[in-house]
């Protein structure tokens, strides 16, 4: 099942592979195709009218080529997600210069297409928060200390720990309790942050290291703290894919 029904814009110059895919896609269920193109001006025209969350690009076609239209997608606002599809290898490398979330060679499998999606829905869910964020703009935030008042500038903090009632924000001058939600400052901070455990919310760029220990428990090495952050298992495949 996919995660949350997004949009999807299937572009591929040959209409059995274009059939194949969407057959796969209605097994899956959960995504809603919102149109087929099989050039590259008629899959950015569609792009821009049906604002796809997805796009499944073919590389090889006629005329304009699966790398130019995506980077033409790329200048929208909040592009959608690119998943190549493609029989040939040897475009790898500048595929993943436009910012594609996958590269599929064809026959696409059916688990590879799966796991695929499930990328860029984490993308696309990345990218709507991060808007979000954007769009409330808090750069500091405000803590009493001793009956004053301090501000925190935001780039600051390397992690936030859920105690209790309160959270405690662990910054570079040292740590605070603030009365603040962990789901409401992952929302808010989601361009930079990262969850991790039901306990940890860390800023991505504090990450220095993830591994995995003998007793299978993942943690972060993360700069400033003398102590490793846990990872849960739920959170693992999250933290990979911020820290790629």
């Amino acid at each position: 099942m996919a995660d949350g029904n997004l949009r999807l814009l299937i572009v591929d110059d040959e209409a059995p592979a274009r059939e194949r895919l969407r057959a796969m896609l209605d097994e899956f269920g959960g995504w809603s195709v919102v149109g087929e193109a099989d050039t590259g001006p008629a899959a950015l025209e569609l792009a821009a009218t049906q604002s796809p969350d997805v796009v499944l690009l073919d590389i090889r076609m006629p005329g304009m080529d699966g790398l130019e239209v995506a980077r033409h997608l790329a200048d929208a606002p909040q592009p959608a997600a690119v998943v190549f599809t493609t029989a040939y290898d040897e475009y790898a490398v500048n595929a993943f210069e436009t910012n594609a979330v996958s590269y599929l060679l064809k026959p696409v499998r059916r688990e590879r297409l799966l796991r695929a999606l499930e990328r860029a829905a984490r993308t696309r869910r990345v990218q709507a928060l991060a808007a979000a964020a954007d769009s409330r703009g808090r750069s500091v935030i405000t803590i009493s200390r001793h009956g004053n008042l301090h501000r925190v500038p935001v780039t600051a903090v390397r992690l936030f720990r859920a105690e209790q009632k309160y959270v405690c924000m662990e910054h570079e001058q040292g740590a605070d309790l603030i009365d603040e939600s962990l789901k409401a400052l992952e929302e808010e901070f989601i361009a930079d942050f990262v969850r991790v455990h039901r306990q940890y919310l860390v800023r991505v760029d504090h990450i220095r290291r993830l591994q995995r220990g003998d007793d299978g428990q993942y943690r972060l090495t993360v700069s400033g703290e003398s102590e490793p952050v846990p990872v849960s298992r739920r959170h693992v495949s999250t933290v990979k894919e911020r820290l790629r």
